[in-house]
């Protein structure tokens, strides 16, 4: 039975345990996160992030004809802009207090 749901590899490898995947069934690894340790490298990683996200929830949204999915969607998708928004308002002040004098 788990086999013909398409469950069965899951089941034999992770029992009920969480095994977190994307929607092709690559697992997920640490190299997904991007960190580079330069506050600026970094918010532009985040930045590309939220957008990718956005994208993929207008892909859905394109797809869909369920009025319910569609509004929740369209509300996940405009707070992945203002996350975006948000992360370059912060690359922003970075930017100007990197070219200010330090005086210590």
């Amino acid at each position: 039975m788990l086999k013909e749901a398409g469950l069965g590899d899951h089941y034999v490898n992770h029992d009920k345990a969480l095994f977190y995947e994307n929607a092709s069934g690559v697992p997920f690894t640490a190299t997904y996160i991007q960190a580079k340790g330069d506050s600026i490298a970094d918010l532009y990683e985040d930045i590309a992030a939220e957008e990718k996200a956005r994208a993929t929830y207008q892909w859905i949204i394109d797809l869909s004809d369920d009025t319910d999915l569609n509004d929740s969607l369209k509300f996940l998708r405009e707070r992945e802009v203002v996350h975006s928004q948000r992360f370059r308002e912060a690359v922003e002040i970075l930017k100007d207090d990197r070219n200010q004098k330090k005086i210590f």
